[in-house]
């Protein structure tokens, strides 16, 4: 199941044929470490889908890091032009995930099994309502592969890095 059919399914009515009185919000987190190359472009390539799927104002989609080394500096450059290639705006700014986003969002998706441990050991013992996943586990072909940080290589990590959560979050 890919990212934004999980959030559809979650705001999905119980009958099907009946549309709710208000329309239910739900949310996403997605984490890598700096929160300058990957999780940003997850979150400018779910927004561009929810808003694509008619999701616009029903679901709430950001993103964050494990350290605050970058916090309130714009997306990489090099992933802004890659991801701008594609079609996608990333326009926010970095910041640290915090013990309140584990009560804040629903589900809360890490960008490799580091970033995962980290965000397991913030929440430690409190259990936040928040679902953690990896975003491998959105992945079609079932592969458990994380998603490269490509802040240390060459043009074609970035393009490996949207190749990938194109496949988790696809239009």
């Amino acid at each position: 199941m890919m990212v934004i059919d999980r959030l559809r399914n979650l705001l999905k009515p119980a009958d099907a044929d009946e549309e709710p009185e208000l329309p239910p919000q739900h949310s996403v987190l997605f984490v890598c470490m700096g929160n300058i190359c990957r999780s940003p472009t997850a979150e400018g390539v779910a927004r561009h889908v929810a808003a694509e799927q008619g999701l616009d104002g029903r679901v709430d989609i950001e993103s964050a890091g494990t350290i605050a080394y970058h916090a309130g500096e714009p997306p990489d450059p090099r992933m802004q032009a890659a991801a701008s290639a594609r079609g996608y705006d990333l326009d926010g700014r970095a910041r640290q995930v915090t013990a309140e986003d584990f009560d804040r969002f629903d589900l809360i998706v890490a960008m490799d099994r580091d970033n995962l441990a980290d965000l397991r050991a913030l929440d430690g013992s409190r259990h936040g309502r928040a679902e953690l996943r990896l975003l491998s586990d959105f992945l079609p072909d079932g592969s458990t592969q994380d998603v490269p940080d490509p802040y240390y290589g060459g043009s074609r990590g970035f393009e490996r890095v949207l190749d990938m959560i194109e496949q988790a979050v696809p239009r």
